[in-house]
């Protein structure tokens, strides 16, 4: 036996993908993505992809099909970065159905071609002052119990910048002392990143607070509290987060304030006393040596 010759050898020349068959791509896509979040923007792209696609004429899945889809993002007006996550989830999309044998690698490597949209300019975002950050802390009424949570979140992203992900995501066990002040020793953050990000006084004054009243001795820090002012539950969302940040910007008076402001108030006022604010706020892509 001399083995197969290549005039023997069967090769995928699928085009069109059904309903199943992209189905299939979108849970091996998923399945290789560690992170919660991730998953959850890639499933919602990969979604309104399909939503398009099906919507058409049967199409085939190529290069020529995912440019019309770009110049569908388009026209409703997305940001750039937001059709950039869309069409990163389609090339994802598209490498995962070669590598099952369900589209052909050469169509594939054609989707992956397809550039993104350009983005002019750089989007500044909300820059909060000293004043308007201790508005925004005193807003929240401190008397009952739902007010002593929400002061000590935004306490938390004001004085620690964490992600929304990595706040909820915070135990009793990870407040901690090193070297005679407090901390939030190991978090794993975006990327499995782990770091340990200080806590200020006033922010640990906040989390006792909290956790005193609410009788929290272990597990999350943070819970729902339902309309009773009972906590409810033993955790609470990223979404939940959102919400509390935009009553408090609310009654502040501040508009179009997002978690994410917070994290670079944080950023701004310590970064005169942190050599690396990066890595600080966990983003070990940036440089800061320049």
């Amino acid at each position: 036996m001399q083995g197969r010759s290549k005039k023997g050898k069967t090769r995928c020349t699928r085009t069109v993908l059904r309903i199943p068959d992209l189905e299939q791509s979108k849970a091996a896509v998923l399945n290789s993505l560690p992170a919660k979040t991730s998953q959850e923007s890639y499933a919602h792209a990969i979604d309104e992809f399909i939503a398009w696609y099906c919507s058409e004429p049967r199409l085939a899945f190529n290069r020529p099909v995912v440019l019309r889809y770009r110049i569908y993002l388009e026209q409703k007006n997305l940001a750039p970065s937001t059709i950039n996550v869309r069409l990163a989830a389609v090339r994802r999309l598209a490498y995962e159905a070669a590598d099952t044998g369900l589209l052909s690698p050469e169509l594939a490597a054609g989707i992956r071609r397809v550039k993104g949209a350009k983005r002019l300019g750089v989007r500044i975002g909300n820059w909060l002052t000293a004043e308007q950050g201790k508005t925004l802390l005193q807003s929240s009424c401190s008397d009952t119990l739902r007010g002593k949570r929400d002061r000590a979140i935004l306490s938390v992203l004001l004085g620690c910048g964490l992600r929304r992900a990595e706040l909820v995501a915070l135990s009793v066990q990870d407040l901690q002392i090193r070297e005679d002040h407090w901390v939030f020793a190991d978090l794993i953050g975006k990327g499995k990143h782990i770091r340990t990000v200080p806590v200020p006084g006033w922010v640990k004054t906040a989390l006792d607070d909290w956790t005193a009243n609410a009788d929290i001795t272990g597990g999350n820090i943070f819970r729902r509290v339902n309309k009773n002012g009972v906590v409810w539950g033993d955790e609470i969302s990223p979404k939940a987060i959102w919400h509390v940040v935009r009553r408090a910007a609310q009654r502040a008076g501040i508009q179009g304030l997002a978690p994410h402001d917070l994290r670079r108030y944080a950023a701004w006022k310590n970064m005169p006393s942190c050599p690396f604010p990066s890595l600080w706020l966990g983003e070990s892509l940036v440089d800061d040596s320049a």
